[in-house]
């Protein structure tokens, strides 16, 4: 079982399920040639493929394009299910630094034939995930920079200011979906600027005012 904590506490949370939004940026939208959706887009990654500070990315044999995707992460702190948008933001019980990891030729492929692309996100050590911060101590989430190097070169610089679904919205759209339980984790989606990382990289993911995050490529 993964558990994360809140900074300044001594709360631990069990994680649950990680509901990941797709397509919540329009310059990613752009820069992989998918269109803008109508609703959300979603999907689920298990929590087996958290990883923390300072662990390594291990990239499975069967891919050989895994790309990077920064994303604001929401910790849920309570129950909830078909949650009002002006209730959404009292279930987030904080906010951290997550990064996507994705088998980008894998998930293309299985787009192509119309299948399920999970093993391309979900796959063990897909998810690596900070501690959080406490909620209240974010003044305005949707108005944060949001960062990510490999090997010291910046390759993410965005603001999440430019997410085209707010977390109001998100909240409100994954719990007409998902139950939304404590411990569970919202990743809402990553900006422009993804790309593939190989064996011996560093990457280094950071959120202002939320934290940072470093791991390896095995």
């Amino acid at each position: 079982m993964h558990t994360v904590r809140l900074f300044g506490t001594s709360r631990t949370y069990a994680v649950g399920k990680i509901v990941c939004l797709a397509r919540n940026y329009s310059e990613h939208i752009r820069e992989l040639g998918n269109e803008v959706p109508d609703s959300a887009v979603l999907f689920i990654k298990p929590s087996s493929s958290i990883i923390g500070d300072g662990e390594q990315v291990v990239i499975p044999p069967y891919s050989h394009d895994c790309h990077h995707e920064v994303e604001l992460a929401l910790l849920i702190g309570k129950y909830g299910k078909n949650i009002r948008q002006d209730e959404a933001m009292s279930h987030v019980a904080g906010y951290g630094v997550a990064i996507d990891m994705t088998l980008r030729d894998v998930q293309n492929a299985l787009k192509q034939k119309g299948l399920p692309w999970d093993i391309a996100k979900g796959f063990d050590t897909a998810c690596p995930l900070s501690d959080f911060v406490p909620a209240s101590q974010i003044a305005d989430p949707h108005a944060l920079r949001i960062t990510l190097a490999v090997d010291g070169r910046m390759r993410q610089d965005s603001s999440t200011a430019l997410m085209m679904r707010r977390i109001p919205t998100i909240i409100h759209e994954v719990s007409s979906v998902f139950t939304l339980e404590e411990g569970d984790i919202i990743l809402t989606g990553t900006p422009a600027g993804v790309g593939p990382v190989t064996s011996g990289a560093r990457l280094y993911a950071e959120i202002e005012g939320v934290g940072h995050l470093e791991v390896s490529v095995q």
